[in-house]
C-alpha cells in the first residue's frame, strides 16, 4: 500500500484527461472555467445531474451488494455515501424548477446516451471487477465536483441570478461539509489494495473521462438549437 503515491498518481490521470477533453472542446473548457454559459445547457445540465445521480445510488447499492461480507470496512464506506446521497438530487430539481420545469416532467426525460453509456459500464465492470470501478468513478465525481462545480454554479448566478442556483450551491457546501473527496479516497485505496491495483484503477479511470467527455459532447449539440448565450 501506497497511499501518497496512488494519490497523486490518479489525481494526475484525471487531471490530464480532463485537460484533454478541454482541449479539444472550447465550449466545454470555458464552462468549467465559468467564462461561457447558455441556459438550455446549464438546465439540461442539471437535468442530467439529476437522471445520473439516481442511476449512479442504484449502481453504488449493486456494488454494496457485490462486496457482500468480503470487506465490511469498504461497505461501510460506501453504504455512508449512499445514506448521504439519497435524495440530494431534490436540490436541483429546486433550481430546474425555477427554469420551467417541474420534478414530474424531469421524470419523463430519457438520459443522454452516454449517460445510459457510464451506466451500462459500471453494471459491467462491477461484475467483473466488484466494487473497484465504482470507487474510481465516486471518487473521480467528487475531485472533479471539488475542481469545477462551485465554477460552475457561480457562472450561473452571475448570469442567471442567484435564486436559480440556489439549492446547486447547497449541494456543493453539502459535499465540502461532509468532506467527500478525502472519503471517497479512503474507499477507492481500499478497493486498490483488495480488488484489482492501481493500474487497474487507473484504465477506469481513463476510460470514464472519455465517458464524461462524450456526454458533455452530447450535451453541447442537444441544446446548440436554441443556444442563448449568455458571457459572464
Amino acid at each position: 500500500m501506497n497511499t501518497r503515491n496512488d494519490r497523486a498518481r490518479l489525481e494526475r490521470v484525471a487531471q490530464d484527461a480532463v485537460a484533454q477533453m478541454f482541449a479539444t472542446s472550447p465550449e466545454t473548457a470555458a464552462f468549467h472555467r465559468g467564462d461561457w454559459i447558455d441556459s438550455e445547457y446549464y438546465r439540461r445540465h442539471l437535468i442530467e445531474t439529476v437522471l445520473r445521480i439516481r442511476l449512479n445510488n442504484e449502481v453504488d447499492a449493486f456494488a454494496l451488494y457485490k462486496i457482500g461480507f468480503k470487506d465490511n470496512t469498504l461497505a461501510q464506506i460506501l453504504a455512508q455515501y449512499l445514506v448521504e446521497e439519497y435524495g440530494n438530487e431534490g436540490l436541483f430539481l429546486r433550481d430546474i424548477e425555477k427554469f420551467g420545469l417541474s420534478a414530474a416532467e424531469v421524470d419523463c426525460i430519457a438520459p443522454f446516451h452516454s449517460t445510459d453509456k457510464l451506466i451500462g459500464y459500471l453494471y459491467l465492470s462491477i461484475s467483473r471487477d466488484g466494487p473497484l470501478p465504482t470507487m474510481v468513478w465516486n471518487w473521480f465525481v467528487e475531485w472533479y465536483s471539488h475542481r469545477y462545480n462551485k465554477s460552475i454554479t457561480e457562472a450561473g448566478a452571475r448570469a442567471f441570478g442567484h435564486d436559480l442556483v440556489k439549492r446547486s450551491l447547497d449541494h456543493i457546501q453539502h459535499d465540502g461539509s461532509h468532506g467527500h473527496d478525502d472519503v471517497k479516497w479512503v474507499g477507492l485505496q481500499r478497493a486498490i489494495d483488495g480488488w484489482g491495483g492501481i493500474e487497474q484503477a487507473e484504465t477506469y479511470l481513463r476510460h470514464f473521462v472519455e465517458l464524461l467527455h462524450e456526454y458533455f459532447d452530447e450535451l453541447l449539440v442537444a441544446t446548440m438549437p436554441r443556444r442563448e448565450t449568455v458571457a459572464v
